[in-house]
């Protein structure tokens, strides 16, 4: 796993069960429940596309990084808040090698 993956997932995962809401971002977000969460990740995915569409008009890529980076942030509290972290979502991408798009979500119906 990436470094900075395997650090944000550990710093997720102390901040979950261990830090103050009232002066952790992740803990107050994991103190206000899934839907919080999953509110966050919403406006991040929006964000991420509107800064994509500017993006392929303007040739600067910087916001859609910067949001992207956000939306990905977003998506690993989610994953924390459940159970899981990001040697999950890497792993089910291993999985995905050598296996046409085509054909993983066809394997999805069955």
């Amino acid at each position: 796993m990436n470094d900075t993956l395997k650090q944000l997932s550990q710093v997720l995962a102390d901040r979950k069960g261990n830090a103050d809401s009232d002066s952790s971002y992740v803990a107050s977000l994991h103190h206000k429940g899934l839907n919080k969460i999953l509110e966050k990740v919403g406006e991040e995915a929006n964000e991420t596309i509107i800064a994509a569409k500017d993006a392929e008009h303007s040739g600067d890529n910087s916001n859609v990084i910067y949001e992207t980076a956000d939306l990905w942030f977003h998506s690993l509290v989610m994953l924390s808040h459940l159970g899981e972290d990001s040697s999950a979502v890497l792993s089910e991408l291993a999985r995905r090698f050598d296996l046409s798009g085509l054909e993983e979500k066809a394997s999805r119906k069955k």
